[in-house]
């Protein structure tokens, strides 16, 4: 299979979240069928949804080169997350590391198990600014849409601050 483009989201909000950032990403990296090809800056973001009082996400968006199928990558990011220690006992709970599978080439899937683009990939500042970073001016498959423009309709953006830290 040829190299496909892929956008990952990454998110820690539980334990040493950079460190798990940078290694996750790393180890992502020397995954065979896994090319990381550029990394957004990293965010410091307060949690939406899930239980009240979790502690702020340190998240990022990394542009990937793959020759894996979507569904075996997100298996592969799924590996990933328990490798962390991730456990889904509760939707949207804090977690040691959250990867989600946003984009994959202009592919729309909808299935139970997979849906892409992700499906609120246009509602969430802590997806969208990061994703900007890489992709500003890509369009969304389904809206047709930049994503620098999608930012702009739910700006001004809360909760979403920019860090100097490189992962």
């Amino acid at each position: 299979m040829n190299e496909q483009s892929a956008y990952l989201g990454f998110g820690s909000n539980l334990g040493d979240c950079l460190s798990t950032l940078r290694e996750a990403r790393q180890l992502l990296h020397a995954t065979p069928g896994i090319r990381v090809i550029a990394v957004s800056a990293l965010y410091h973001t307060t949690p939406v949804g899930g239980p009240l009082d979790q502690p702020n996400y340190l998240n990022g968006v990394i542009a990937i080169g793959t020759t894996l199928e979507p569904l075996p990558l997100l298996h592969c990011c799924q590996q990933l997350e328990e490798r962390f220690g991730r456990k889904r006992a509760i939707r949207w709970e804090a977690r040691t590391l959250d990867i989600d599978l946003l984009l994959y080439a202009d592919q729309v899937i909808d299935t139970i198990e997979l849906q892409l683009p992700h499906p609120r990939i246009s509602e969430r500042g802590f997806v969208l600014q990061p994703l900007c970073d890489l992709a500003a001016d890509h369009l969304h498959p389904v809206l047709q849409t930049p994503y620098a423009v999608l930012l702009e309709q739910i700006s001004p953006l809360q909760g979403v601050l920019r860090l100097q830290e490189v992962w």
